[in-house]
Parts: C-alpha cells; sequence; structure tokens
C-alpha cells in the first residue's frame, strides 16, 4: 500500500470541481433476503463483510482505502487492497453495498464511493444494530459526500499518525445556545496525555455553488456555541478546539475572508486552519495555521503552528 506521505498531488481528491456530478455504479438487479442468508450459510458472506457494513454504517459515505485502513486499525486482517476489493464486489452485487463515481469536465474520477443498500440495513436490523439510513440518503449532493470523504480522512490521519490519540467520533452533534438550534460539524478527535484531554472539532469546508452564504450560515451557529460556551455545553468539559478543513491554502485564506468580513470571529478562540493534504504528511504536529495581524501594516498573515501534542 502506498502511503499518504508518499502520494503525490497538489490537488485534493475531495476538492469540489466545477459541473461534478455523481453517477451509480451499482447493481441494478433484484436480490432477495433469502438469497443473502444462503450466501451466509454458506460461509460467503462472513465476519469480514460485517466488520465493512459495521464502518459504512458509521461513516456514511467510504472510499475503498478509508475502508482498508479502517479494518486494519480495528485488528481486522486483510492481506491487501486488492483483496477488499473483491470482498466490496461480493456485496455489492449482493446489493448490502452501492457505490458511485464523481465525472466532471476535468474527466472521470479516480476513486469509487461506497455507501449503505437495502439488504445493509436488513442486516444490521437483523442484529440489533442501530441503522438510519434510508434510501434517501444516496442521493446527498457531490459536496455533502466529499466533506464526509475529508472528514473521514481527517479521523483515519489523526488515528495512525497521533500517539496521544483517545477517540473519535463521526458527525457530533453540536447545539447553538442562543438559536437552540442542533446540528452536526464532521469530526470530532479526543487527544489525552497525563489524564488530560482536550477535543478537536473539525468542520469540513467545500467551494461548492454558493459555498460562501452556507459557510456565513454555519459558522453563525458555531459563534453562538462558542461565545456562549460554559463548562458540560454539548458535552464538552472545557472548550473544543475548531479546525476548519479547507480545500487547499488559496481556499484557506477565502475563508478567513468570509469570517473577518462578516464579524465571525469568536471572543474566546482562536481557530484553526487545515487542509486535506496535510493529513498526508508523516506527522500531524506542523498541519494547523492561524491567520494573525500584524501590528505593522494592519494585515493577516498565514502563520503555521507546531503543536507537539499531535506529534
Amino acid at each position: 500500500m502506498v502511503e499518504d506521505e508518499e502520494i503525490k498531488t497538489t490537488v485534493s481528491p475531495f476538492a469540489v470541481r466545477e459541473g461534478e456530478i455523481k453517477k451509480f455504479d451499482g447493481k441494478d438487479a433484484y436480490v432477495s433476503i433469502s438469497q443473502i442468508i444462503h450466501k451466509i450459510n454458506m460461509g460467503h458472506i462472513g465476519d469480514i463483510h460485517f466488520a465493512i457494513l459495521d464502518l459504512i454504517n458509521e461513516f456514511e459515505f467510504m472510499t475503498s482505502r478509508q475502508i482498508y485502513l479502517m479494518l486494519l486499525s480495528r485488528g481486522i486482517e486483510i492481506q491487501s487492497q486488492d483483496k477488499l476489493n473483491v470482498k466490496l464486489e461480493q456485496m455489492i452485487k449482493s446489493k448490502i453495498l452501492t457505490r458511485y463515481f464523481f465525472v466532471s469536465e476535468d474527466g472521470k474520477g479516480i476513486y469509487r464511493v461506497y455507501c449503505m443498500e437495502k439488504m445493509g440495513k436488513y442486516l444490521l436490523t437483523s442484529k440489533e444494530e442501530e441503522c438510519k439510513w434510508q434510501p434517501t440518503d444516496n442521493t446527498k449532493p457531490v459536496a455533502m459526500i466529499k466533506k464526509r470523504l475529508a472528514g473521514n480522512q481527517v479521523i483515519i490521519a489523526y488515528l495512525r499518525k497521533v500517539k496521544n490519540f483517545s477517540k473519535y467520533k463521526v458527525k457530533p452533534q453540536i447545539t447553538a445556545k442562543m438559536s437552540a438550534k442542533t446540528f452536526k460539524t464532521h469530526a470530532e478527535i479526543t487527544i489525552k496525555k497525563s489524564n488530560k484531554s482536550i477535543s478537536l472539532l473539525f468542520e469540513v469546508v467545500r467551494r461548492e455553488l454558493g459555498w460562501e452564504e452556507k459557510f456565513v450560515d454555519r459558522m453563525r451557529l458555531f459563534k453562538d456555541f462558542y461565545d456562549n460556551f460554559v463548562q458540560f455545553d454539548s458535552g464538552f468539559e472545557i472548550m473544543p478546539q475548531l479546525i476548519l478543513v479547507c480545500e487547499d491554502d488559496k481556499h484557506m485564506v477565502e475563508v478567513f475572508k468570509q469570517l473577518v468580513t462578516n464579524n465571525l470571529l469568536f471572543e474566546k478562540l482562536k481557530i484553526y486552519f487545515t487542509t486535506d493534504l496535510k493529513q498526508n504528511a508523516k506527522t500531524l504536529d506542523k498541519s494547523f495555521i492561524e491567520f494573525v495581524k500584524d501590528d505593522t501594516t494592519g494585515k493577516f498573515k498565514a502563520n503555521n503552528i507546531e503543536i507537539k501534542l499531535l506529534g
């Protein structure tokens, strides 16, 4: 397997491309639950298939590489990415999972996106596992899916590379106190050292159509939460650190400009920034950027900050 730091690209695979659409790459054939049960009884569907299904239930959308790395992190033996792809193909044919790929003016995407199908939900509910998936979930737009994939990448990077990693949560729920609105961000990572822990919240921003207005609306909810934070709000003992995950360095500047022009900087906390490709570094201790005002010029500049806790 190619390691993250060996991946040579200047554009994130999870960046939104102009005119990009999602195309179905699953199976349309009818499959009955009795056929699935027969495959389970024959041993053609086993523990690894159920482990994959559990991951998709948790993360909603995943690439095969993300599935492979998460299986390894859980100590589940799978010999290679090719072996995993065979099992994914089996699950596609049985309509346990389905998949999509992206197409734009630049051509066809280099990866497939896997998500739940109806037989997958039947199998999970038969094991008395909660599964909130509905068929309409698979109709989500490209930008929303890519936000999920970028959030997955952050979780996997921290799980694999940060020795003080404690736990993660997919789509943690936050409550904006004054507006009484609840919303979900893309990832929560807990870092723990010497009986002290800190939570990192990651909000993924994409250049989707009309992204500026959507981003401003989201950040108003975050500002409500942070400016009015008291202990144990949304379950946090101490105020979590917010990190905005952007498509690239230029996008970080564009995002920060939206914060400044719309008066959305927080009173109690600095907002940190990162990008998709920064998660590919061998270590993540230098993956954060902050914007600070130059006292001489009055202009903001981007500073790379080192956080040794993430080494």
